[in-house]
């Protein structure tokens, strides 16, 4: 079954030094899961950071509440669709850099989205070096967002600089990027339970090839760190349940 890709594979993509300083964080919203999981392949092997959602409201939701670089936007969503949740970004004077993604290839569909605010309309099926040219093209015009840091108890993250620093002994450790990935999503959901397989899915992707000790040993190697820095913040594991951010006071 053909899910809106041509020619290129993941795997026969040619990799390239784009020039980027930091790893751009993209939001991928596309219901149609294993392409959304394809694209995701795609992107991290050219060290792009993603967070694949799969509905109109939750794309809406994560774009409102986090810092991203760009956006690559499906037009067919359930909750909402892909005009209205770019429109409702434009009206909040969001500027994010927008990519559309659709089956629906007319002249009016294109004009439709390019008028909603898109930087560039890619037709389904397209091949993955394209993807990836438009892409780098929007975001490289667009200057990258002004990240910010996230805190909670006596650690902060700097977003730029994956820089984990303890505010009490001003110890600093840099992230790996999965390390990095973790933080943030606890940073983003302090005290909140976050199950396993939605860490996975989020980290590794819907077909991620990750197993549940992954994970463990990636969270192994955060927890040292945040011992390096002194941090009294804790990473705690509910059995069976999954893992939430204390403050450990």
């Amino acid at each position: 079954m053909n899910h809106g890709v041509t020619e290129a594979t993941p795997h026969a993509i040619i990799r390239k030094n784009s020039g980027r300083e930091k790893n751009m964080r993209i939001l991928l919203v596309e219901d149609e899961k294993p392409l959304s999981a394809a694209i995701c392949k795609v992107l991290r092997r050219e060290n792009y950071l993603v967070d694949p959602v799969y509905t109109g409201t939750d794309g809406l939701e994560y774009t409102l509440s986090s810092a991203y670089d760009g956006l690559i936007l499906d037009v067919m969503l359930p909750g909402m669709d892909g005009f209205t949740l770019l429109q409702t970004l434009r009206e909040k004077k969001i500027t994010i850099p927008v990519l559309m993604l659709t089956a629906r290839g007319g002249l009016e569909d294109r004009l439709t989205g390019l008028q909603s605010g898109a930087d560039y309309y890619l037709p389904k099926p397209f091949d993955f070096r394209e993807l990836l040219a438009c892409l780098n093209a929007i975001t490289r015009r667009t200057p990258t967002l002004q990240m910010q840091e996230l805190s909670f108890g006596d650690i902060t993250l700097n977003q730029a600089t994956s820089l984990l620093t303890c505010t009490r002994t001003c110890q600093s450790v840099k992230l790996g990027t999965k390390e990095y990935q973790l933080m943030e999503m606890f940073l983003r959901n302090p005290k909140q339970l976050l199950p396993r397989e939605t860490m996975i899915e989020r980290i590794w992707g819907f077909d991620g090839e990750a197993e549940y000790n992954n994970l463990s040993v990636y969270l192994s190697f955060l927890r040292r760190k945040m011992g390096f820095v002194g941090a009294k913040v804790e990473i705690k594991a509910l059995r069976g349940r999954g893992y939430l951010l204390e403050d450990g006071k």
